[in-house]
């Protein structure tokens, strides 16, 4: 019956509450902004990772390699689009 228990998907399950819990703090908590912001950015991007690992079973396939290597170039792409615009449309930069 051990088997058949899910301990992986309830395990990931309440971190992810953990970390919604943390996020909903930076609401509640009298902090700085840039504290703040980067409190939420890092809770966001390990919940993103683990809800791309434990629940969409990114690493259960005999293709991981490929699904992990294309979810680092969409992150890298989004970066680069980001700190991009930021650097044109905001600091000055062309």
């Amino acid at each position: 019956m051990k088997e058949l228990f899910p301990l992986k998907q309830v395990m990931g399950f309440v971190f992810s509450l953990v970390l919604t819990a943390v996020a909903l703090l930076v609401y509640f908590v009298d902090m700085s902004f840039a504290l703040g912001m980067t409190i939420l950015l890092v809770t966001a991007f390990v919940q993103a990772m683990l809800q791309l690992m434990v629940f969409m079973h990114a690493r259960e396939s005999e293709d991981s390699g490929l699904i992990l290597s294309n979810v680092y170039y969409g992150v890298f792409i989004a970066v680069v689009t980001v700190f991009g615009s930021l650097l044109a449309l905001i600091w000055g930069y062309m």
